[in-house]
């Protein structure tokens, strides 16, 4: 049977890869923007994981938000990523750098 831990675990390593998938990669905003919703996956797997195990559907209940910012995000960075490609050519980060009106 699956345990709290093993959730937890879960969890962690998602958010341990995250991190390091933001730390490794620096010059693709793609990427960065994948690691923070990964980020955010693991926060979920957490949520629920304990609101499963102490029976109280208010985790479960704040995930849907968790995932509703989620989507909203992804797609103003999607937006402005493409918005970025079309006016300076590129999406990588050290090419970037200048914020210019």
């Amino acid at each position: 049977m699956i345990s709290l831990g093993h959730y937890l675990t879960l969890g962690a390593l998602l958010f341990a890869i995250s991190v390091a998938g933001i730390f490794i990669n620096r010059k693709n905003v793609i990427v960065l923007l994948l690691c923070v919703e990964l980020m955010l996956l693991a926060v979920n797997v957490n949520l629920v994981a304990f609101s499963r195990f102490l029976g109280d559907a208010s985790g479960q209940v704040f995930v849907f938000f968790v995932l509703t910012v989620a989507a909203a995000e992804t797609a103003i960075g999607l937006a402005i990523l493409v918005v970025l490609f079309r006016n300076r050519g590129t999406i990588n980060v050290d090419q970037i750098d200048s914020l210019k009106g």
